[in-house]
Parts: structure tokens; sequence; C-alpha cells
């Protein structure tokens, strides 16, 4: 039990989700599905192996009682498993994994890329911010201009700030990890409007565990982890046929926490439920689970840094 609220047991999912794997090929049985989209541009992904990967200490609910928990043989089986998944529908780049960091994993921190410029994360966890220079020496390598960021704002990345490609924005959360003060300096340096979020659950702990926006305008999030005034601003943006609202049991299962790729969803766990209000909107919800990465709070999307562009851009290792 955390701040009142309850955490499924051993913080995983509460859904049998090595039973439900679904295949990552376009359904035949969508019943009157949206029509398929154009396919995008190859994108390119961002991942560090899990080579150092373990819950060596706590700094968000879900890690509670999970020190030295982490299999990492199956940790490994995950990632891979992920990885080969999303690699069959996009350019997968890396950075090198680092002995005593063992959340580097969950590159969805290392920073926010759009276009030629990244702005490196400014972690606000002291465990974390010896990955700081590594990810900045990475997107140096690959010929980013790095945008300098005041020293005094917590910043955490990808982590909370998405990308909202159908409008040119990007929703920022602020509460827990990053700043109040962030999203301002996202429209400073990027030139986009920066829609700030306050989160105010713990076990939503970064902004890309309970919001997930989608190709074609969809937005899938979770509202009880906002305030009302966030709610009220999501809304006010995003119109009610493009917003799949889920409810606590998939947010727990951090169906939000998902990556798309050319319609494809990736993600930890999905109900039955919400496997046919995202096929109804046109995508095809691909589980991987992923339990022993939930033991540390994360899930696909951190576990993954889109990236511009296909990885042309980028070195295909670290």
């Amino acid at each position: 039990m955390i701040d009142g609220r309850s955490m499924p047991e051993n913080s995983l999912t509460s859904f049998d989700a090595e039973a439900a794997v679904l295949s990552d090929a376009p359904r035949s049985d969508a019943r009157e599905a949206a029509p398929p989209r154009p396919a995008p541009p190859r994108r390119a992904i961002l991942m560090c192996a899990p080579d150092h990967f373990g819950i060596d200490y706590i700094i968000n609910p879900w890690m509670e009682n999970q020190i030295g928990q982490a299999a990492l043989p199956r940790a490994k089986a995950q990632w891979e498993n992920l990885r080969g998944k999303l690699a069959a529908h996009s350019d997968i780049a890396f950075v090198a994994p680092t002995p005593g960091l063992p959340d580097m994993v969950f590159t969805a921190n290392a920073g926010l890329a759009i276009g030629d410029t990244a702005v490196v994360s400014r972690f606000n966890a002291k465990e974390r911010r010896p990955e700081e220079r590594l990810f900045c020496e990475w997107f140096e390598a690959q010929g980013y201009s790095i945008a300098p960021w005041p020293e005094n704002v917590p910043f955490e990345g990808a982590g909370d700030a998405l990308l909202d490609h159908a409008r040119g924005i990007v929703w920022c959360g602020y509460g827990w990890r990053s700043g109040e003060e962030a999203p301002k300096h996202l429209e400073r340096i990027f030139g986009r409007r920066a829609v700030a979020l306050r989160l105010i659950d713990p076990r939503f702990y970064h902004l890309d565990t309970c919001f997930c926006p989608l190709s074609g305008g969809w937005l899938m999030y979770y509202p009880d982890a906002f305030d009302i005034a966030s709610r009220e601003a999501i809304r006010a943006i995003a119109p009610v046929e493009k917003r799949i609202e889920v409810g606590e049991k998939d947010a727990l299962s951090f169906a939000c926490n998902a990556v798309e790729v050319s319609g494809r969803v990736f993600l930890n766990a999905c109900s039955d439920d919400l496997r046919s209000r995202l096929i109804d909107a046109g995508f095809t919800p691909v589980v991987t689970p992923l339990s022993e990465f939930m033991k540390a709070g994360g899930a696909a999307k951190c576990l993954t840094l889109q990236l511009p562009g296909a990885a042309s851009k980028v070195m295909p290792r670290g």
C-alpha cells in the first residue's frame, strides 16, 4: 500500500501476460476496424542491453521490497523478445550498458531528441545521475547538438516529455521527477508548444507510465494519474473520439507504457476491453511480457527512446 493506493501483488501485472502474448502480425479478425494507415517512415529506437540490470535501490514505489529480486536471465530474455519484435518494424540503435548503473536499460530517460537537437536528462534521483554523462556522449557521437539545460531544473527526458506527432506538440509531465519549469524550457529549445500535465499518483511517477500518444491523434491514458486541471487540458486538446481512457487494472499493468511502431502497440499486458478498443481504433496490440522490469517500475516504453528519422542517423552499436 503506497499513499493509500494498492500495488499489484509482487509488482507484476494482474493479467496472465505470459499466456496472452499476441502475434505482431496484423489481425485478420478485427471487427470493422478503422482502415489501415499509410506506412510511416521507418523509425529509429535507442535501447540498452540489460547486462547490468537489477534492483539495487528504491527510487519509486514499484521498487519497494524488490531489491535483489530481479531475475537477470529472465530479464534478458524478455528484453530480447521486445527488441526482436521492434526490430521487425524499426531500426534499433544501442548504447553500451555500464556496470553499476542498473537503470541505464531504461533509455527513455536518456533525454529528448527532436530534429538534430537533444536535451540530456537532469536526473532527480542521485542514483541515476552518473548516466547523464554517458548519454550525453552517445548523443554527441551521433552528431546531435546538445542544448544546455538549467542545473537546478530536474528533467527526465522522454519519460516525462512525449512528442505528439499528430499535433506537433510535446506533452510534459511534472510533479515527481521533472520540475514544473521543464515545459517552458522545452518550448524555448524546440520551438514547440509544451503542454504541462501534473502527475499526482506516485505509482505513475513518469508521464510515460500513464500516458501514450498514438498515431492519428489518438491518446491512451489513465485519467486518475493527473490532477483535475491536467485532465481538463487533455480533454480540451484531444476530442473524445480520439481518447482511449484506461482503467486502474490496465494502468497498473503499465498498458500505457507502450511503444507504437507502424500501427502496432507493444505493451506489457492488455485487458480484453482495452485490446478491443485499440483494434477498433485501427491498432494491433502486441503483448510483450516484461514482468522483471515491472519490478523496477518500467515496461516497453521505458526500455526505448524513439529517435528522429531512421537509424542511418545513428550508429548501430553503442
